[in-house]
């Protein structure tokens, strides 16, 4: 199945977790705050299968949930699901 991803800018701290994990999906703008750059943040273009994994990393890493992950396209809104993906629990 696929999977697309969004950066919610409102709650992004600019703390690179994101651009560390999958520098292939996500960027930075000039003040730091993280996007999208497969389809500048709207989070309509499915990711590569081959990302997923990077993809995983980023979205469990980032400290404020900024990093959004869904089976459906976002369509601009980064809060468009109320719990997109489950975060992995850590044992």
């Amino acid at each position: 199945m696929g999977k697309y991803t969004m950066i919610d800018k409102e709650t992004c701290i600019a703390c690179g977790t994101c651009g560390a994990a999958a520098p292939d999906i996500y960027d930075y703008d000039d003040e730091g705050i993280a996007f999208v750059k497969l389809d500048d943040n709207e989070g309509v273009i499915e990711v590569p299968e081959m990302l997923h994994e990077d993809m995983i990393d980023a979205f469990e890493g980032c400290p404020t949930e900024s990093v959004k992950v869904a089976e459906e396209p976002f369509d601009g809104n980064a809060n468009k699901f109320e719990c997109p993906i489950v975060r992995a629990h850590s044992e």
